[in-house]
């Protein structure tokens, strides 16, 4: 169990600080294998949260200043409460989940998976440090000894405990669940039920919406990464959001469903083996259209030449993130046409 006060957290980041200044570190681990995630609190007593790891920490009181991974930062703001900073993957100020919310007055601490500015986030004084953590395998293992998701290193983690307690949300089994771990996280946060609530009424239409369209669809929808190297195909029952969109009827390639864990990798020599789907949808991190144009080996893709291919980036697990993405594949299942056998 974790128990910081103010006064001991900011103890903490003044040690932090002299260990940029000697070079010095040390770090400490409190995670247990309980995934169990239970929360009590107050805006003006004391506050506990278990997270889905099995940690408790306890504050003097509800954080109020909260750092985040850019993922979970977005589902915060939906529901309005404001990170104090957010480090991400890509660049935060052009990524397209924070469009619609003003986050001039929060420090942008990092727009690179594992670079984070520790002095900055430091000083952005948070209360809590919100991230994730994925699965290993899938029956859920969760590898509580090396970094959480969005962290460079351990070391990098042990550093980032010294200036506040970190909280992890798995992101594992089927979205719907995830999106219930988020909620309790937010509510513990200070998310008003009443804009959970709302929010929920626009997930519960778009949940309608996306079982109706996937019902009366016989297509087949490819969720891909591709560099250089290759292609990574998403493994449905593996990725939370494709793993919930499936139990309302999305028809995912699925070419290998009892092999390697998340993704079926194939070289472009053998691009041709998994070009099967009416849909591609594409990682915003990873090529695009034009490009996978140029590959010779996939340049013959169905839904590639049929121009149904579409930029796919990772949705929030709050209620509003959520409708979003189900609304846009809905959309894009409505224009599209069978093109494969």
């Amino acid at each position: 169990m974790t128990r910081i006060s103010k006064v001991g957290r900011l103890a903490g980041i003044l040690a932090l600080t002299a260990a940029f200044t000697l070079g010095a570190c040390s770090s400490t681990d409190t995670a247990t294998d309980d995934t169990s995630a239970a929360a009590s609190s107050s805006a003006s007593g004391p506050w506990t949260y278990t997270d889905d790891t099995g940690k408790t920490v306890e504050l003097d009181a509800q954080p109020t200043n909260i750092a985040a991974f850019a993922d979970y930062a977005a589902g915060l703001l939906s529901y309005g409460v404001t990170p104090t900073a957010i480090f991400g993957r890509m660049d935060v100020a052009t990524d397209e989940r924070f469009s619609e919310y003003d986050i001039s007055n929060t420090a942008i601490v990092g727009n690179s998976y594992g670079e984070i500015d520790l002095e900055a986030l430091a000083a952005s004084d948070p209360d809590i440090i919100v991230t994730g953590i994925y699965p290993t395998d899938r029956e859920g293992t969760l590898d509580l000894e090396g970094p959480l998701y969005a962290f460079a290193d351990r070391e990098q983690q042990d550093q980032l405990e010294k200036i506040a307690p970190i909280v992890a949300i798995e992101i594992g089994g089927s979205g719907a669940d995830v999106t219930q771990s988020f909620n309790k996280l937010a509510s513990a946060l200070g998310a008003s039920e009443d804009r959970i609530n709302e929010a929920k009424t626009e997930y519960d239409a778009a949940v309608t919406a996306l079982t109706e369209t996937a019902g009366a669809s016989d297509l087949e929808v490819t969720q891909m990464y591709a560099d250089a190297s290759g292609i990574y195909l998403v493994k449905p029952a593996d990725e939370p959001e494709t793993a919930h969109y499936t139990e309302l009827g999305v028809n995912y390639t699925n070419l290998n469903p009892d092999g390697d864990y998340y993704w079926d990798i194939y070289t472009w020599e053998n691009a041709a083996d998994m070009m099967t789907g009416d849909v591609l949808l594409l990682s915003e991190e990873g090529m695009q259209a034009d490009e996978l144009a140029e590959q010779a080996t996939f340049a013959d893709h169905p839904a590639l030449k049929a121009g149904q291919t579409h930029e796919w980036g990772v949705a929030a697990f709050d209620y509003h993130s959520q409708a979003e993405q189900m609304t846009k594949l809905t959309d894009i299942l409505k224009e599209s046409k069978k093109v494969t056998s």
